[in-house]
């Protein structure tokens, strides 16, 4: 459970690394996250998470002090932005693309094609090949009255605080997640 936790969450990195300090910030609130693998036959994995301006700092910089990165191409073009990146994670080299549009008050979408060298071979994942992925986010509206910044509730109903695992990862554990 932890692994699959940990792989949706660093799905995107290569893309919020490059650009954490490019990215306009998200309207606070409750925000929903639809993440598609293309070319697999599993389900979009969908998330909820509560921001405020704090929380999404921290969620932009997620992961991103387990990776070096070589290149870090940043263009914006009108209210597109295009983000090219090699980044070293671990064993592996991530070479990613990732074109983002939407206005972050309201929407967003980020298409992310990236491969993976080198490193542990990681299930479901055929080493040294392509892979794509589509997210799509939309506000939703305040967070609801039993959540705080940080929140986000995982495609299975686990809820999880980010702000809280960072620091009890700090201190040297990490609390369970609730449900």
């Amino acid at each position: 459970m932890r692994r699959s936790l940990f792989i949706s969450l660093f799905a995107a990195v290569p893309l919020t690394s490059a650009t954490a300090l490019d990215l306009p910030a998200r309207k606070p609130g409750l925000w929903e996250i639809s993440m598609v693998m293309e070319g697999r036959n599993v389900p979009p994995r969908v998330s909820q998470n509560c921001i405020d301006a704090a929380t999404d700092k921290v969620m932009s910089s997620l992961g991103s002090d387990m990776r070096t990165c070589s290149k870090q191409d940043v263009q914006k073009s009108g209210g597109t932005l295009t983000v090219d990146s090699v980044c070293k994670v671990g064993d592996a080299t991530v070479t990613s693309h990732s074109v983002v549009t939407g206005d972050f008050n309201s929407a967003y979408s980020v298409k992310l094609t990236s491969k993976r060298e080198g490193g542990p071979p990681i299930p479901g994942m055929t080493p040294g090949a392509e892979t794509q992925m589509t997210i799509q986010a939309k506000w939703l509206g305040a967070c609801k009255a039993d959540q705080k910044p940080g929140d986000m509730i995982m495609p299975n109903g686990m809820k999880i605080n980010i702000v809280d695992m960072q620091k009890a990862a700090g201190a040297g554990g990490a609390p369970a997640p609730k449900r």
